[in-house]
């Protein structure tokens, strides 16, 4: 995978991805989210957070992905990319197949591309200021961008600790490693849209990540 960093290629390809899931905060923040995916038939976690593992092959910066059935849908999230002692910040998707999250949370974070943006930020230039920076998303719905997600990585638990949680040092030794990092809940509630468009902004420089995908149904065949 190629990544920009400060308008510098970076070509690198992660050999582990983790979705970190459940990392609200606040207490109220989470048992919304999962409230909002019961109404789905998704079954309450077991623990808070939890930290799912991935082929790391469905991390793609394409502007187009495919998911199969019309169940699925994004979450705007912070992600760390790692190479050895290198660290950055950037800007996933955690798509999800939401009909086959009912039956299994882990199989569904397997089966979606997780798509995320080229451009990444040098982590020691933005550790500082972590929980100031805004998330937001955007469905394209009944011909309009409509606003879904929005919020501070202040409501997210901290990034170190979701670092420490996940033994994310431990496989970066291995190899590049990436985290999606958590979301927040959706405006309106979790559904699908055909275009998911996402960007994370820097308070303090004005900077902003943004990426924009498309989604095509592939049909559901019994």
């Amino acid at each position: 995978m190629q990544f920009t960093v400060d308008g510098t290629a970076l070509d690198l390809t992660p050999a582990n991805l983790i979705i970190a899931g459940w990392t609200g905060r606040n207490q109220d923040a989470i048992q919304h989210h999962i409230d909002e995916l019961a109404e789905l038939g998704v079954k309450p976690p077991s623990a808070t957070p939890l930290f799912y593992r991935v082929s790391a092959s469905l991390l793609t910066t394409a502007d187009e992905i495919q998911a199969v059935g019309p169940a699925s849908s994004g979450e705007v999230e912070p992600m760390i990319v790692q190479d050895g002692a290198r660290r950055w910040l950037g800007l996933g998707s955690d798509h999800t197949d939401r009909a086959l999250e009912a039956h299994s949370v882990a199989m569904s974070k397997q089966v979606c591309a997780k798509p995320c943006a080229a451009q990444l930020w040098d982590w020691d230039g933005i550790a500082d200021r972590l929980e100031d920076l805004v998330l937001e998303s955007w469905i394209h719905e009944g011909g309009d961008w409509v606003e879904y997600q929005k919020g501070t990585a202040a409501s997210i638990r901290p990034l170190a600790d979701l670092i420490d949680g996940a033994g994310f040092d431990d496989l970066a030794k291995d190899g590049p490693v990436a985290m999606m990092c958590g979301t927040f809940g959706a405006i309106g509630g979790v559904r699908p849209a055909g275009q998911f468009r996402m960007r994370m902004t820097d308070p303090a420089t004005g900077r902003s990540i943004t990426h924009e995908y498309a989604t095509t149904t592939l049909p559901d065949i019994a």
